[in-house]
C-alpha cells in the first residue's frame, strides 16, 4: 500500500463525515452510500458507483478529489484496505459518537440491525444453505470454532446442534490447546468457523488446519472476501456492519438460527423424542423454573 493510501485509509470514514456538510448534493449521495455500503463500493468502478446513487462518473471523481485523493482508484484502494483491516475498536468508538448519540442509541442500533438482516437476506445463497445442510448430515463429527466476540455464536450453534445430532464438538480456549482438541479431525468431518471483523487469527489457522486434514469447511462470516471464506468449501454470508465499538451479531445469529431450525425440521421425528426426554430431565433436576406450573396447581 503506498504512502498516500496508508495515511488516509484509517481515517477515511472520519474524513467523509467531517467533509460531508461541504459536499455538493450529488457528492453527499455518494458519501451516504459509502458510509453504509463500503464493502460494495470498494469493488465498483467510478461509473458503477455513480449509477448506483444516480450521479455521473465525473461527480464520483470530484468526490474522490474532495476527500484528498488524486483520483478514484486511490479512493477505491483505500476502501479495499478498509475491508481487509476494518476499523480498530478505538476508531469505531470515535465514529459511534457521531453516528449514534446517547438518546438515539436504541432507535439507531435497531435500525442498523434491521438493515443488516435485510442485506443478509439479499446476499446469502439459498443453494449454499442447502448444501451446508447436506454436509452437516453427512459429517462424522462436526467441529465448531468461533473466538472472541464470535464465541457466543459458536456456543449457541453447538448447543442446539449437539442436542439434535449428538456428534458436535465446540472448540474453544481452555486447558488444552485448540489444535489438541482437533487432533482427530479428518476426511468426512465438518469444521464450522465463525468469524467477523476483526477476524481472529486462530480461527483462520484452524480452518487451514482442517483443510490440510481434508475435512470439509464451512465459514459463517461477513463477506466472500473474508479470510475465513478463503479457507472454506461453503460460505454463509451474514452482514455485521455497525458504526460502533460493538460488533453487530444480530444477522449472524439469525442465519445460525435458521440453520438450527432447518436441521431440526429434517430430524423432526427424532427431535420430538429428544425434547420429551429432556423435559423430564429438566423437571427432575430443577434445571428451569416452573413457576407457571406451581400457579396452576395452587
Amino acid at each position: 500500500m503506498d504512502n498516500e493510501v496508508n495515511n488516509q485509509v484509517k481515517d477515511l470514514m472520519r474524513i467523509i463525515q467531517i467533509k460531508f456538510q461541504r459536499l455538493s448534493k450529488g457528492q453527499k449521495l455518494i458519501a451516504e452510500y459509502i458510509l453504509k455500503n463500503y464493502d460494495k463500493a470498494a469493488f465498483m468502478t467510478a461509473a458503477k458507483l455513480g449509477d448506483s446513487v444516480g450521479v455521473s462518473e465525473s461527480t464520483v471523481v470530484r468526490f474522490s478529489n474532495e476527500l484528498g485523493f488524486s483520483g478514484y482508484p486511490k479512493l477505491q484502494k483505500a476502501l479495499q484496505e478498509l475491508i481487509k483491516n476494518k476499523l480498530t475498536t478505538v476508531q469505531r468508538l470515535e465514529l459511534s459518537k457521531d453516528f449514534i448519540s446517547t438518546g438515539d442509541a436504541l432507535k439507531g442500533v435497531l435500525k442498523a440491525d434491521m438493515e443488516n438482516i435485510r442485506a443478509t437476506l439479499e446476499k446469502i445463497n439459498p443453494y449454499t444453505f442447502d448444501e451446508v445442510l447436506n454436509s452437516i448430515f453427512k459429517a462424522k463429527t462436526i467441529y465448531i470454532i468461533g473466538l472472541r466476540s464470535s464465541t457466543t455464536l459458536a456456543e449457541f450453534l453447538g448447543f442446539y446442534l449437539n442436542i439434535i445430532l449428538q456428534n458436535v464438538r465446540i472448540v474453544s480456549y481452555g486447558i488444552s490447546d485448540i489444535f489438541e482438541q482437533m487432533i482427530n479431525v479428518s476426511e468426512g468431518d465438518l469444521v464450522i468457523g465463525i468469524g467477523f471483523p476483526r477476524y481472529a487469527t486462530k480461527t483462520i489457522d484452524v480452518l487451514d488446519f482442517a483443510k490440510k486434514r481434508k475435512a470439509e469447511v464451512l465459514a459463517i462470516t461477513d463477506s466472500l472476501l473474508s479470510p475465513l471464506a478463503a479457507k472454506a468449501d461453503f460460505t454463509l454470508i451474514a452482514q455485521s456492519n455497525m458504526a460502533s465499538f460493538v460488533d453487530s451479531l444480530v444477522a449472524p445469529l439469525s442465519v445460525i438460527n435458521a440453520l438450527i431450525i432447518a436441521v431440526g425440521m429434517r430430524e423432526k421425528e427424532n427431535i420430538s423424542d429428544i425434547f420429551t426426554n429432556l423435559e423430564t430431565i429438566w423437571q427432575d433436576y430443577n434445571v428451569y423454573s416452573y413457576n407457571n406450573k406451581n400457579i396452576l396447581e395452587d
